[in-house]
């Protein structure tokens, strides 16, 4: 019998539409601010999960280390990239440069 993980799923969609623009939060820094710390790929899941949500920039979401592990979301291409930067983010060879300077910690914005 396959889990529903759509009310978690539907969680981290809260957290991630907070995240402001030209910030950046973790995979895991959305599991542990939802009490679940030990899953992160659950929160990438529903990062990939949210391709036809609009509402929902996925793009600010990146793994521990500001690497753009979530590009196969954005079909594998750039994009990630190009809509971080957009918002003054920068990146290189995706990976976020100064990637403290643009975290975004929910266990401290949203308490």
């Amino acid at each position: 019998m396959k889990k529903d993980h759509s009310g978690f799923f539907e969680k981290v969609y809260e957290v991630c539409r907070q995240i402001p623009e030209g910030r950046v939060t973790s995979y895991g820094a959305i599991a542990r601010y939802l009490g679940a710390a030990r899953s992160a790929r659950m929160v990438g899941w529903a990062m990939n999960g949210s391709k036809n949500l609009e509402d929902v920039p996925a793009h600010r979401v990146v793994n521990r280390n500001g690497m753009l592990t979530g590009k196969s979301h954005f079909g594998g291409s750039d994009a990630m990239a190009q809509m971080l930067e957009a918002e003054g983010v920068p990146v290189n060879d995706l990976q976020i440069v100064n990637f403290q300077q643009y975290f975004w910690d929910p266990m401290k914005e949203l308490s």
